[in-house]
This record gives C-alpha cells, sequence and structure tokens, in this order.
C-alpha cells in the first residue's frame, strides 16, 4: 500500500510498529518511518480541520485566521514529504482562504494556479475541478469572461467525469452569470435550469437556494 492510498488508521498502525521494532530490535532507522507516517497522519487531520473551519465560516459568514494556518501546515508537512496530490490539495485551500474570505484574487491566483499544475501531474480531477472554478471566479470578477467561461466549462467537464453532480449544478450556475454577463440569456435562463434539475435529483438544498436566487437575478 502506498502513501497516497494508505488511511490514517493504517498510517498510526505503521508508525507505532516502528516504534516497536526500535525498542525491541533496536532497528532506529524505524523512528524515520515512524516520523514520516505521523507527518502524513498531521497533514491529512490539518486539511480536515481546516475543511470544517472553512465550511463553518462560509455558513456563519465570518473569517478565521486559524483556517488559514491549517492549511498552510498541511501544504508544508506534504511538500516536506514529496506527496504531489496532497500539497495540491492543501494549497487549494490556502488560495481558497485568500480568495473567499479575505477578497484577495491577487494572492489567492497565483495558489490556485499552482494547486492545479500539482493536481494535473497526479491526475487528481476532484482538485483539478475545484482550482478551475475558483479561477474561473476569478476571471468573471476581473472581467476576463470568456476565460472564465472556458475554466468553469473545463471544471464541469471534470466534475461530470468523476460524478460530481452538485458540483456540476454550482458550475452551471456560475456559467450561466457569465453567459448573461455576456448577453446570452436565453443560453443563462437554460443553463439554470439544467442547474436546478441536477440540484434536485442529487438532493442539493444548498445549490437549489443558488438556483432560485440566480432566477430572480437573471
Amino acid at each position: 500500500m502506498d502513501g497516497e492510498t494508505m488511511s490514517t488508521e493504517d498510517r498510526i498502525e505503521r508508525a507505532r510498529q516502528a516504534c516497536q521494532r526500535a525498542v525491541f530490535v533496536g532497528d532506529v532507522d524505524a523512528l524515520d518511518t515512524a516520523e514520516r507516517e505521523l507527518n502524513m497522519v498531521e497533514a491529512d487531520l490539518a486539511v480536515a480541520r481546516g475543511r470544517i473551519m472553512q465550511a463553518r465560516s462560509h455558513e456563519q459568514r465570518t473569517e478565521n485566521p486559524d483556517e488559514l494556518a491549517m492549511f498552510q501546515r498541511a501544504t508544508e508537512l506534504y511538500q516536506g514529504l514529496g506527496d504531489v496530490r496532497g500539497e495540491g490539495e492543501a494549497l487549494f485551500w490556502v488560495g481558497t482562504y485568500h480568495q473567499m474570505s479575505m477578497r484577495d484574487n491577487d494572492t489567492a491566483v497565483p495558489l490556485l494556479e499552482r494547486s492545479y499544475e500539482l493536481a494535473a501531474q497526479v491526475g487528481d480531477k476532484l482538485t483539478m475541478s475545484y482550482a478551475l472554478r475558483h479561477l474561473g471566479y476569478a476571471d468573471h470578477i476581473a472581467g476576463r469572461l470568456d476565460a472564465a467561461r472556458e475554466r468553469l466549462e473545463e471544471s464541469t467537464r471534470l466534475r461530470r467525469e468523476i460524478g460530481l453532480l452538485p458540483g456540476v449544478a454550482a458550475n452551471l450556475v456560475g456559467l450561466a452569470y457569465v453567459a448573461a454577463a455576456q448577453g446570452r440569456r436565453d443560453h443563462a435562463l437554460a443553463l439554470i435550469d439544467e442547474a436546478g434539475s441536477i440540484a434536485d435529483a442529487s438532493g442539493a438544498q444548498a445549490i437549489m437556494r443558488q438556483v432560485e436566487e440566480a432566477r430572480t437575478q437573471l
């Protein structure tokens, strides 16, 4: 089992066994393995905790600097471990914090671009789709509508491919706003209808609220 597919429980158990070998067998080199395994656990836990903080901040519309610290720590640990997939995911969340909590796209965009590059190296389509969505959002805010459309469409393609249907619906809402901004109102309304159908079928109530809000605005 490699480091990318090993569960947290597996990593903790392997660290325990490595420490036991060091004590009873005298295999001091095993301690390096133990430390590496625990760094993997710490990185995974930091991302998980940071995501909980991010979800609460999003719901309550607040900002929590501890969230950024968690994601930065995870990025450092994954980088030290040579875990490209983990580093790409953690960097995405660092970028998202700057974009959504701090409203600082100048800082966020390079982080999101790097996240996408790392995710693409290892074929992490989920992180790729998230990075593209947020890069598309930055393009939209900056008035780069064609670029926003391209990135959101590619994100949507990836999400369809991996079966992330609520994410598809969310992207279609974003694409509808881009279409409306480009004067393609009929297409925008069609996208909203499709988003609503997908969100309803997948039980994505939060996305349904976005759909209804978009209907009133478009």
